[in-house]
């Protein structure tokens, strides 16, 4: 039951391998060379999934197994093919990191415009709210200061 059953490696755009590998093998089993990525790290928690697909069912709706996995890949794959492409943009562009902008760039280059707006003005409203708290810190920060030198 413990066996590595090595279903497949695929290279992906930016070069990194994937082993699937059934969920039953053993850590001694899947000690892998530098640069391969096991399932379970390339896929987003199962539970996870499944509660969000929940949220939009009735309270008495269930979903099978099959459903639940099928959509663990298709989420998984989805999040890596748009940050491939913002990954792109940003390798083109000599910056390491992907921001927020990058991802909503990303969305509308692969035709998810209908995702890339509302995503654009959710990153607005949330680097407003950022702004906000930072400032609020502040201020609570410089009046905490003075409060302490009275003292």
């Amino acid at each position: 039951m413990g066996d590595n059953i090595n279903i497949g490696k695929v290279l992906d755009r930016e070069g990194f391998k994937y082993s699937f590998t059934s969920s039953t093998a053993t850590a001694s089993d899947t000690s892998e060379q530098d640069g391969v990525i096991k399932e379970q790290d390339r896929l987003l928690p199962i539970a996870n999934v499944g509660r969000i697909m929940k949220q939009t069912l009735p309270p008495n709706a269930k979903i099978s197994k099959e459903a639940r996995e099928t959509m663990q890949e298709c989420v998984s794959e989805f999040i890596s093919f748009v940050t491939g492409e913002a990954s792109d943009k940003c390798h083109k562009e000599k910056r390491k990191t992907v921001n927020g902008d990058d991802i909503c760039w990303a969305l509308a280059t692969l035709g998810f415009d209908d995702y890339a707006e509302p995503l654009k003005r959710y990153l607005h409203k949330y680097r407003e709210l950022e702004g906000e708290r930072a400032n609020q810190n502040k201020g609570n920060s410089y009046e905490n200061n003075n409060i302490a030198n009275i003292y």
